[in-house]
């Protein structure tokens, strides 16, 4: 592996200045070095990558000074993609360089430290390397699906989020909506990346890129999910994160958790102090069985369980044609009278 790298690296630099316009595009050639805001493609100066080889060191290598990071033309692929495991680097690397993969490949090492791609310190650092949805394609995304009350911490953006296809389609990378599974104390667990249409948006595919596969899950799922503020005694679950939101802006203050599907729902873990669950009922029937598995566990657990049930498919889609007006009334008769004085007051505040 390591001589793998040594020949990607050497053969990337002979491309230094190519290598920088594709993946720090937000950058600029100044003499013989490239400037940019980091390895992650953010607008700015304070990194420098060597484009010619000089007295001062090799073509390809950077350094940053604000932060005294430094590094190859491998780790701008890694960071500005978004990438954790090396044979997604390598195979970057390669169809950037227009070669072809080798025959036979040696088995990856595991070294102290490495992270695996789909664990949960490879979900919490592709979260942290993602930026805040304001202003972003992921705005764009929400916005045309009717949902406005987009600030939300468990949200972030990501503008090149490497995507691996299910065939033998080349990889490559895509704009991405991302979100952080968390644990019921909320710590990161997980992450889900929902894959975006640069070109606009698709009222078939409602906004989502043309691939096969354009949502994923990585980390640890079980019993987790999106979470959308803290819930103490009353908590909203559901499956999908644009059904949640969609109630969201209904009842904005209202604690919202997306499982993810519907077998994460019915695993999902309860706050130990909670009295109230509402389920968010997705008219399928996956979506029956886990509204009556995770109903059963909250009456076990002596929580009252309300079965929110949209007039369509989902709530999204009940937003998406009817109006937040009407999706607010029909909500109205189906919350308990407290819940709709306590969460549904502040429905009309501007999130903008």
């Amino acid at each position: 592996m390591a001589r793998d790298a040594a020949e990607l690296a050497h053969r990337l630099a002979r491309e230094a200045e190519a290598v920088c316009r594709h993946y720090l595009s937000s950058g600029r050639r100044q003499g013989h070095y490239w400037l940019v805001g980091d390895a992650r493609n953010a607008a700015g100066r304070s990194m420098f990558v060597r484009l010619k080889e000089s007295s001062k060191g090799p073509a390809g290598k950077w350094t940053d000074a604000a932060t005294g990071e430094y590094g190859d033309l491998l780790d701008v692929i890694r960071e500005s993609c978004g990438l954790l495991d090396f044979r997604d680097v390598a195979d970057e690397a390669r169809r950037f360089l227009k070669l072809s993969r080798p025959t036979t490949e040696p088995s990856p090492k595991i070294a102290q430290g490495h992270t695996l791609a789909g664990s949960p310190e490879a979900a919490r650092r592709l979260f942290a390397m993602s930026r805040p949805i304001a202003r972003t394609l992921a705005e764009r995304y929400l916005r045309n699906r009717g949902i406005t009350l987009w600030r939300e911490d468990a949200l972030r953006f990501h503008p090149r989020c490497y995507y691996r296809p299910d065939d033998d389609t080349p990889a490559g990378v895509r704009p991405a909506l991302i979100a952080c599974v968390t644990d019921r104390e909320g710590r990161i667990t997980g992450a889900h990346r929902t894959w975006l249409d640069p070109n606009g948006f698709d009222p078939v595919r409602l906004g989502k890129a043309k691939v096969d596969t354009p949502r994923r899950a990585m980390g640890d799922l079980l019993g987790n999910a999106v979470r959308f503020g803290a819930a103490e005694e009353v908590l909203a679950a559901g499956e999908g994160i644009e059904t949640m939101l969609s109630l969201r802006c209904a009842a904005p203050t209202l604690p919202m958790a997306a499982a993810l599907s519907a077998i994460h729902l019915a695993a999902l873990q309860l706050p130990l102090t909670l009295q109230r669950l509402y389920i968010a009922r997705d008219a399928d029937s996956a979506g029956d069985l886990a509204v009556a598995s995770l109903s059963k566990r909250a009456a076990e657990a002596g929580i009252n369980a309300i079965t929110l049930a949209p007039r369509l498919s989902d709530f999204n889609e009940d937003l998406r044609v009817f109006g937040l007006d009407e999706l607010r009334s029909a909500l109205r008769v189906q919350f308990a009278p407290q819940d709709v004085a306590r969460f549904m007051r502040l429905a009309t505040t501007k999130t903008r």
